[in-house]
């Protein structure tokens, strides 16, 4: 089996480690370099809670792949299961916070509730007027600039050929399956995986399948290392998207985070997104509630990145509804990290097999018609 795939974020060079672990002849292609797109701008959250209840046996079978990252990828990746808290503030968030967790139970997702004192015990220095918190012990982090350029190493050792910096000229289905025109040379294969990010609306489009999909940029920052001293990845349950940030302290004692900060528009040619620095004083406020004492630390770096966001906020996952051989993993609306290892296994699966053990259903790409 010959695959072609279309995009070298997380989620093309996962498809292509799993393809290639079965045996599939893969040739990645890649516009710019690997993981320099969505997955190096992420946040680097593994967390399931809040998620969609759909995606919740894909997020459990990504969880069990992060956890095998190391020995299967041969370097650390610094997937860390520190457990993500949520705070909660307001009736409001706690009555979302309960009614998730209840609706979430069934899928395989525990949240653990804890009010203000075991807060303070437990995570000193966290929302001292937070009156409540869910926690899922077995979520994390990992490092977004290490995880596709290691799938992508992987993926090499096992045969297959990674295309980087390949503008993309044509896409043409054949008798046979697809011939990719690039700049860096054709390639044919029998299949196809549109794992194109932001871009994968147009590919999609290009086989008569619309996809109403906007390119949007997060906020990110990071600050001067500090003391080790936080452990969990830090967000909120809230109703206020002007107070939904996040954040999570690195190894190397640098608080990273995000939220709180309308994503902007992005063009997708060339795709390039920047934070604005105007809006950071805004963010590090809403940040400050999770954590005070980040009003006293300096800011280093603030970045952005080009992601795309389907108008269900839920991804594109699966076969085309119109062309044979032609498979979609695209769209994840920002919250796709965490996903990323368990879409290559259930995509290369899907590919291979015909079929997927992980429901896949309510990510058709067809979904759009069907409603229409």
């Amino acid at each position: 089996m010959e695959v072609i795939v279309l995009g070298g974020g997380l989620m093309g060079t996962a498809s292509a480690y799993f393809l290639a672990r079965r045996g599939a002849r893969v040739t990645l292609i890649e516009r710019n370099r690997i993981g320099s797109g969505a997955t190096v701008a992420s946040f680097g959250n593994i967390r399931r809670t809040g998620r969609h209840l759909s995606q919740l046996p894909l997020a459990h079978r990504s969880l069990s792949l992060w956890g095998e990252a190391e020995k299967m990828l041969g370097r650390d990746v610094e997937f860390r299961a520190t457990g993500h808290i949520r705070l909660i503030f307001d009736e409001g968030g706690l009555a979302d916070m309960r009614a998730y967790a209840q609706a979430a139970r069934p899928w395989g997702l525990e949240l653990d509730e804890l009010g203000p004192s075991e807060i303070r015990s437990r995570f000193p220095g966290l929302g001292p007027d937070a009156i409540a918190a869910s926690f899922s012990p077995q979520d994390g982090s990992g490092n977004p600039r290490l995880i596709a350029p290691a799938f992508a190493e992987a993926a090499q050792r096992l045969g297959a050929e990674i295309v980087e910096e390949a503008d993309v000229e044509t896409i043409r289905h054949t008798g046979s399956g697809f011939l990719v025109a690039s700049s860096k040379g054709s390639f044919a294969a029998e299949c196809l995986l549109n794992a194109a990010g932001a871009w994968g609306a147009r590919v999609a489009a290009a086989f008569g399948e619309e996809v109403p999909l906007d390119a949007r940029g997060p906020q990110m920052g990071v600050t001067e290392p500090l003391p080790h001293r936080i452990l969990p990845v830090v967000g909120i349950w809230t109703r206020d998207k002007d107070y939904g940030a996040y954040l999570r302290q690195v190894e190397r004692g640098n608080i990273v985070f995000g939220g709180a900060a309308e994503r902007v528009a992005v063009d997708l040619d060339p795709g390039h997104a920047a934070a604005d620095p105007m809006r950071l004083p805004v963010q590090l406020r809403a940040v400050a509630r999770l954590l005070p004492a980040i009003a006293k630390v300096a800011v280093i770096r603030t970045w952005s990145g080009c992601e795309g966001y389907v108008r269900d906020m839920l991804p594109v996952m699966g076969q085309s509804a119109t062309t044979p051989g032609l498979f979609h993993a695209f769209g994840f609306c920002g919250h796709g990290f965490q996903l990323g290892p368990g879409v290559g296994d259930a995509m290369a699966e899907l590919i291979a097999t015909g079929r997927c053990e992980t429901p896949l259903d309510d990510f058709r790409v067809d979904r759009f018609g069907r409603a229409a």
